[in-house]
C-alpha cells in the first residue's frame, strides 16, 4: 500500500523494451552507436585486445555485428591501452588489472541496486516486482551521486593502503635470495563465525535471513575497524580480517568473541545471544585479487573450526608470540587430529586479569 505525498510516480504505460533503452542511453552517458569494427578502426587497437578487455570487465562482446559501444567505451579502450603500453604490461598484468575493475562493478551495482529495492519495498510497503519496477524509475536520478562517491570511496581506500606500504616497507630493499619462495606480507589472519548458523537460520524466510546476515556483516565490520584491523571478505556466516602487527590482531579477535549476538544485531535484545568463535594465526599470506592466501589463512579457518562458542584460538607460533606480552592469558588446549592440517595444538587465547 502506498501512503500519502511521498507516493511514487511509475512509468507504468512504458514497455520494456523502451525503459531499458532509455536507461541505458541515461547511464552509459550515450547512445551506442559503434559495432566491433568500428572501434578498432577509431581506435586504431587490435580486435583481440578490445575483445580480450570486454571479456575481463565481465561483459563479452556476444554480438560482434551490432552497434554496441559508446563515445566512452571508446575513450576507456584508449585510456586503458595507453597505461598499459606505457608500463609495459604484459597480457597477465593487463587482465588481473581490468578484472579488477569489472568484478568490483558487478559486485557493487548488483549491492546497491538490491539495497535501493529492499529501501523502496519497506517504505512503501511494496511486493518484490513492484520495488524492482520502481528502482528502474529512481536510478538515474542517483546515479551521479553514486559515481561520486564510489571515486571518493576509492581514492581514500588506495591512500590508506600506499600510506600502510610506505611505511611497512620504508627502507626494505634486500638482496637476500633465500626467501624467494617465502609469501610477502607478514600479517595476523582471523576468521570470526557466527555458532550453528545453519541451525538458527533453518527457518527464516528470505527477508529475514537477509537481514540476519546484513547484521552480522556490519557488525563484525564495525568491530574489526574500530580496532584497527581491515575486513578482506565476508562469506555469508564467517568473516575474514587481516591486521598488521600481532597485538591488534588480538585485540579484534577478542572484541569479536567478547560481543555477544544482540551487540552484532544477530539477535533481538531480550532473545538469547548467538555467539561467534574465532581463529586468529600470525604468519605470511600473498594478497591477491583483493583477497588473502596462503596456509595462514586455511589454519586460521581451521582453527575457528575447533573453537568452542565466544572464544578465541591461536596456533603455538602465535601463542609464543603473544607470549611476550602480560596483556593475554594464554591456555594450552587437548591436540587433536584435523584433516588437512594434521596433528593440531591449538592455544586458548583470552585477556590477562589482574587483581
Amino acid at each position: 500500500m502506498l501512503h500519502n505525498s511521498e507516493t511514487p510516480h511509475t512509468h507504468h504505460d512504458a514497455p520494456g523494451a523502451d525503459t531499458a533503452a532509455r536507461l541505458d542511453e541515461t547511464l552509459l552517458g550515450g547512445s551506442r552507436k559503434y559495432t566491433l569494427s568500428q572501434v578498432v578502426e577509431l581506435t586504431g587497437l587490435d580486435k583481440g585486445f578490445v575483445t580480450r578487455y570486454w571479456r575481463w570487465i565481465g561483459l563479452p562482446v556476444t554480438h560482434p555485428t551490432e552497434t554496441w559501444f559508446t563515445d566512452a567505451d571508446v575513450e576507456a579502450l584508449q585510456d586503458a591501452a595507453g597505461l598499459f603500453d606505457e608500463e609495459r604490461m604484459d597480457e597477465r598484468a593487463q587482465m588481473t588489472f581490468i578484472r579488477s575493475v569489472g568484478h568490483t562493478a558487478d559486485r557493487l551495482a548488483l549491492w546497491q541496486v538490491e539495497a535501493l529495492v529492499e529501501h523502496l519495498a519497506r517504505r512503501y510497503e511494496l511486493d518484490e516486482t513492484s520495488a524492482r519496477l520502481l528502482a528502474l524509475d529512481r536510478l538515474p536520478e542517483m546515479t551521479e551521486m553514486l559515481q561520486g562517491q564510489l571515486e571518493h570511496a576509492w581514492r581514500r581506500q588506495l591512500a590508506a593502503l600506499t600510506g600502510r606500504m610506505a611505511i611497512e616497507f620504508a627502507g626494505a630493499h634486500s638482496d637476500d635470495r633465500s626467501d624467494t619462495h617465502q609469501l610477502p606480507l607478514l600479517r595476523a589472519v582471523g576468521f570470526a563465525d557466527i555458532v550453528s548458523f545453519t541451525k538458527r537460520t533453518a527457518g527464516l524466510g528470505s527477508e529475514e535471513l537477509a537481514e540476519f546476515v546484513q547484521r552480522f556483516e556490519a557488525g563484525a565490520r564495525d568491530i574489526i575497524v574500530n580496532a584497527g584491523g581491515r575486513v578482506v571478505k565476508t562469506i555469508g556466516d564467517a568473516v575474514l580480517f587481516v591486521t598488521d602487527d600481532i597485538s591488534t590482531g588480538a585485540e579484534v579477535a577478542l572484541g569479536l568473541a567478547e560481543t555477544s549476538g544482540v551487540a552484532l544485531g544477530t539477535a533481538a535484545p531480550g532473545e538469547p545471544e548467538i555467539p561467534v568463535r574465532v581463529g586468529l594465526v600470525w604468519g605470511r599470506v600473498l594478497s591477491r585479487f583483493g583477497d588473502i592466501f596462503g596456509p595462514t589463512v586455511n589454519l586460521a579457518s581451521r582453527l575457528t573450526e575447533q573453537a568452542d562458542p565466544s572464544t578465541v584460538l591461536v596456533d603455538k607460533d602465535t601463542a609464543a608470540q603473544l607470549a611476550a606480552t602480560s596483556h593475554y592469558a594464554l591456555t594450552a588446549q587437548p591436540a587433536r587430529d584435523v584433516p588437512g592440517i594434521g596433528r593440531l595444538a591449538p592455544v586458548r587465547l583470552q585477556r590477562a586479569y589482574r587483581g
